[in-house]
């Protein structure tokens, strides 16, 4: 039975003890590994946004985040073999952007620390999770709202009428809105089930 490991870095990074147990090094090479991936999507949408942007407007946007980026997470997960998605506290999409208990707690910790001065952008968590199935590696990291977001995250004054008006049609139960730059959007979120012990 594996005993549970966290490493949580809310800006800066954690420092390994000098006698480093065999998870916590597991631990660390999977959370390199983990980051590289969320890089991946974090980068391949933020593309995907911006050419759909200069292309057509805000409204492409809209298109990005229901259609692409749930298409990018799951080539990741094909691809990686762990699973891949993106959370949120308040929910555009409930059906694929609902939290797990594990994925809240990390969530809210994440605001926490940004209402607190830290850097958003460099907040991330890692840990080995006993669940009621087997053992998991969980791995979430912040995203934090950029300027760019803002057009269909933000308040009223940023969010453009036809916008709104597109949002109200395409997710009627949307609760992602009223976000301010640097706040905490939501996290992408990875999951690999571990090998039990020989």
């Amino acid at each position: 039975m594996r005993h549970a490991f966290a490493l949580l870095i809310f800006p800066g990074l954690l420092a390994m003890p000098l006698t480093a147990t065999a998870e916590q090094a597991d631990v660390r090479a999977m959370t390199r590994e983990a980051r590289e991936v969320a890089r991946e999507l974090i980068e391949d949408l933020g593309d995907a946004l911006k050419t759909a942007l200069a292309e057509s407007g805000p409204d492409g946007a809209i298109t990005v985040c229901r259609d692409t980026a749930p298409a990018l997470a799951n080539a990741l997960s094909l691809r990686t073999g762990w699973k891949v998605s993106r959370v949120s506290l308040k929910t555009r999409n409930a059906l694929i952007g609902q939290p797990d208990a594990w994925e809240q707690v990390i969530l809210q910790r994440f605001d926490e620390e940004a209402k607190g001065g830290a850097d958003a952008g460099k907040m991330i968590a890692a840990e080995i999770v006993n669940e009621p199935d087997a053992d998991y590696f969980r791995f979430m990291k912040a995203l934090p709202v950029k300027p760019l977001c803002l057009t269909c995250h933000g308040g009223d004054q940023t969010i453009p009428a036809s916008v709104r008006q597109t949002l109200a049609r395409e997710y009627p139960n949307d609760k992602a809105t009223g976000y301010f730059a640097g706040q905490i959007r939501g996290a992408v979120t990875i999951k690999r089930k571990l090998d039990p012990d020989p």
